[in-house]
C-alpha cells in the first residue's frame, strides 16, 4: 500500500523591482502595510481571464526546468487574486511529491527572477484578497495500483471502500488537533479562516450522495441510489453530462473529491512533508484497530467489517461536514460537537505532547516523546522569531519611511495653506485635509511607540509557550493598530510622497 500526493501550488507573481522597495516583503516575505486598492478581486476578471505575456513566458519557462528534472507539471493557470496563480503536478508517491514540492518552490523563484519577477510563497502575501495554499491531494493505493478511496458505482455495497473511508473518518475525528498543527505556523494564521481559506476547524466533507450512503448504513437501513442531476449549460450542441454527485465543497477544510481526499489548510510555503506524515500515521492507526477486531472475526469478515463499518460511523460521524465552514453558525455548531478550534497556531502547537498523541507517534515508531517535545519548542520558537522580525520590520518602516513621508507632505500642505492666507483665498478643504493627516501622524507615532514596548518585552526570560504568548496577545495586537494608522494615512497623503508601491501599483501593473 501506498500514500499518494498531489500538491497543488498557488503563488503570486509581482515585479521584482517594485518588489525591491519594500522593506516587508524584503525581510518577512509579506506585506506589513498597504491600503485597499478601489478594486481587487470582485470581479473575477483575473480569475476567468487570458494570462498576461510575462506569466505565460514564466510558467513555460518554469514547465521547462521542471521537466527536466522529472517533475510533471500539467496544469497552470490564474487564481482568484489580482497577480495570483497556481501550478498542479502529476499525482504521484508521497516521498517523491514533498521532494518534488520542495524542488519546484525554489525553481519558481529562480526562473522568477531572472524575468524581472518575484514569486511570493507566502501565505498570506497582501490583505483583503486571497491568500495562497498548497491543497496536499491524499490518496491510498496498492501496489496493483488499486485506489482505495474509489467508490465504485456502488459505494453502499463496496466493503471495502466503506472501509477504508471509515478509518479515514475515525483517524480524523481522533486526531483533528494532529492535523491542524500539522499547518501551524505564524503565516498561515493570517490565511486560515480567511473567506477564501477553511476555517482553524478540521471537518470533513463527503457530499450529499456518500452522506446518504454512510447515514443509511448508521441507520441500518437500505439505500437507494439517487437519480443522478443532468447539466443544465444552455448549449445544443454540447452532449448532455451528469452533474458530479461528489462536487467539491470549497470551504472545507478535508474534502472527498471523487477518489482523494483535499487536505486545504496545508499553507503555500510549507513543505507536505509534516500534514502527509499525520495522514498516513493516523490512517494506519485507525486501520491497525480495524485490523485487530477483523482478525477475530472468523470467516464471515464480510458481516464483521459491515458491523464495524456501521459502529465507527455511529461514533465518529461529528467530523463530517457538508455545509458553509465560513459560517458563524459552524463555529457554533462545532463547538457544540465538540470538535477542535485551535484559533492560532500558538494555540495548536502546544497540543502536539498531548498524551494521546505522544502515545500514538511511539506506538508507530514515528517519533519518541523527547523528539516530540523538542518539536513543540522549534515550533514555538520559530513561531515566535517571524513575529518578532515582521514587528521590528514594521516599526522601522514606519518610523523611518512612512513618518518622514507624511511630514513633507505635511509641510507642504501648510506652506501652501499659507500661501493661500496670505493671498486670501478659501483654505477650508486644505486645513480639513491637514488636521485629518496630523491627527493620523499622531496617532501612528504613539501606536509606533506602543509596538517598541512591545516589542522590548521580548526580550524577558519565558518558556517557549509563555513567549509565544506574549508575541500573540501583545506584538500582534500592537502591529494591528500600527497598521490601521498607517493605511488610514495612505489614503489621504499625496502619492508622490508614499515611500514604496502601494497594493495598486503591485498587483494591478
Amino acid at each position: 500500500m501506498y500514500a499518494e500526493v498531489g500538491a497543488e501550488q498557488e503563488y503570486f507573481l509581482v515585479d521584482k523591482e517594485k518588489a525591491s522597495r519594500r522593506r516587508d516583503l524584503l525581510y518577512t516575505g509579506r506585506t506589513l502595510f498597504g491600503a485597499k486598492p478601489p478594486k481587487t478581486q470582485e470581479l473575477d476578471d483575473h480569475y476567468f481571464g487570458s494570462l498576461r505575456p510575462e506569466v505565460k513566458r514564466f510558467m513555460q519557462e518554469l514547465d521547462d526546468e521542471l521537466w527536466r528534472l522529472g517533475i510533471y507539471a500539467t496544469t497552470e493557470h490564474n487564481e482568484a487574486a489580482p497577480s495570483q496563480h497556481e501550478l498542479a503536478p502529476i499525482y504521484t508517491k508521497a516521498n517523491r511529491a514533498n521532494d518534488q514540492n520542495q524542488l519546484t518552490m525554489e525553481i519558481m523563484r529562480n526562473v522568477a527572477d531572472r524575468l524581472g519577477l518575484q514569486c511570493l510563497l507566502h501565505e498570506k502575501p497582501f490583505a483583503h484578497i486571497n491568500g495562497s495554499g498548497k491543497h496536499n491531494n491524499w490518496s491510498l493505493s496498492t501496489n496493483t495500483g488499486e485506489n482505495l478511496f474509489k467508490p465504485g458505482r456502488d459505494p453502499y455495497h463496496n466493503t471495502q471502500f466503506l472501509l477504508f473511508l471509515t478509518a479515514l473518518i475515525k483517524a480524523v475525528d481522533e486526531y483533528q488537533d494532529l492535523l491542524r498543527i500539522s499547518v501551524a505556523s505564524a503565516a498561515n494564521d493570517h490565511r486560515l479562516g480567511a473567506a477564501e481559506a477553511p476555517p482553524a476547524i478540521v471537518s470533513i466533507y463527503l457530499g450529499d450522495e456518500l452522506s446518504d450512503v454512510l447515514d443509511a448504513i448508521m441507520k441500518g437501513k437500505r439505500f437507494s441510489s439517487a437519480k443522478r442531476e443532468r447539466m443544465e449549460i444552455g448549449v445544443e450542441s454540447v452532449p448532455e453530462f451528469a452533474k458530479d454527485t461528489s462536487d467539491r465543497n470549497r470551504t472545507s477544510p478535508f474534502a472527498f473529491t471523487g477518489n482523494k481526499f483535499e487536505f486545504r489548510m496545508v499553507g503555500s510555503s510549507q513543505s507536505v512533508a509534516e500534514p502527509t506524515m499525520v495522514l498516513n500515521t493516523i490512517m494506519a492507526n485507525s486501520l491497525a484497530a480495524f485490523s485487530e477486531v477483523l482478525s477475530r472475526a472468523g470467516e464471515n469478515k464480510e458481516r464483521a467489517a459491515r458491523r464495524l463499518i456501521r459502529s465507527t460511523l455511529q461514533k465518529h460521524s461529528r467530523i463530517i461536514f457538508n455545509g458553509n465552514n465560513y459560517s458563524a453558525e459552524w463555529v457554533k455548531e462545532a463547538e457544540a460537537r465538540g470538535l477542535c478550534h485551535y484559533r492560532t497556531a500558538s494555540d495548536a502547537i502546544v497540543h502536539y505532547a498531548d498524551d494521546k498523541n505522544i502515545r500514538l507517534f511511539e506506538k508507530h515508531r514515528i517519533f519518541t516523546e523527547t523528539e516530540i517535545r523538542s518539536r513543540v519548542e522549534i515550533m514555538l520558537e520559530t513561531y515566535f522569531k517571524v513575529v518578532k522580525i515582521e514587528a521590528q520590520t514594521m516599526l522601522s518602516m514606519a518610523r523611518l519611511e512612512i513618518l518622514p513621508a507624511v511630514y513633507r507632505f505635511e509641510t507642504d500642505l501648510l506652506t501652501l495653506i499659507n500661501q493661500k492666507k496670505a493671498a486670501s483665498l478659501p483654505d477650508g478643504h486644505e486645513r480639513l485635509t491637514a488636521e485629518r493627516v496630523a491627527k493620523g501622524a499622531d496617532g501612528l507615532y504613539h501606536a509606533a511607540g506602543v509596538l517598541d514596548e512591545a516589542i522590548a518585552g521580548c526580550d524577558a526570560p519565558r518558556d517557549a509557550v509563555e513567549a509565544a504568548g506574549y508575541i500573540r496577545d501583545t506584538v500582534l495586537p500592537a502591529m494591528a493598530d500600527v497598521r490601521a494608522f498607517a493605511d488610514a494615512l495612505e489614503t489621504n497623503v499625496g502619492k508622490s510622497y508614499w515611500p514604496f508601491p502601494t497594493y495598486g501599483e503591485l498587483l494591478l501593473h
